[in-house]
């Protein structure tokens, strides 16, 4: 069974890794027009998949994510789709908050009924 603490410490992770991709979105869009600039992202299926072992999960918030950002050579950039990852991982970190919320509050509640 999860506890509180394991789920803010996932999600956090999480937060931590749509950190990462926002700003390899970035930088592929601020280097657009740079000669030789290789295409950077993220895949979170590739990372979460390695979230389910706990030794692995405790290596990953030890490493960080920035181990996974991957080169895609001879990728061009295409602004629009740059725009539309940058609005899908917007999403994800509003969905991230809210949850990290939701585990805060819990843990208030549980605090406040010990009292």
């Amino acid at each position: 069974m999860f506890t509180s603490l394991d789920n803010m410490g996932k999600v956090s992770l999480m937060m931590d890794l749509i950190a990462q991709k926002q700003r390899a979105l970035g930088s592929n869009l601020a280097n657009i027009d740079t000669p030789g600039y290789v295409r950077r992202d993220i895949n979170f299926a590739d990372y979460l998949g390695s979230m389910n072992s706990p030794l692995e999960t405790q290596l990953s918030e030890k490493l960080g994510p920035s181990g996974i950002i991957d080169e895609q050579k001879h990728v061009e950039i295409d602004p629009a789709h740059e725009l539309m990852e940058l609005q899908e991982n917007s999403i994800f970190y509003t969905m991230a908050t809210r949850r990290m919320s939701n585990i805060i509050t819990e843990m208030k509640t549980v605090i406040n009924v010990g009292k």
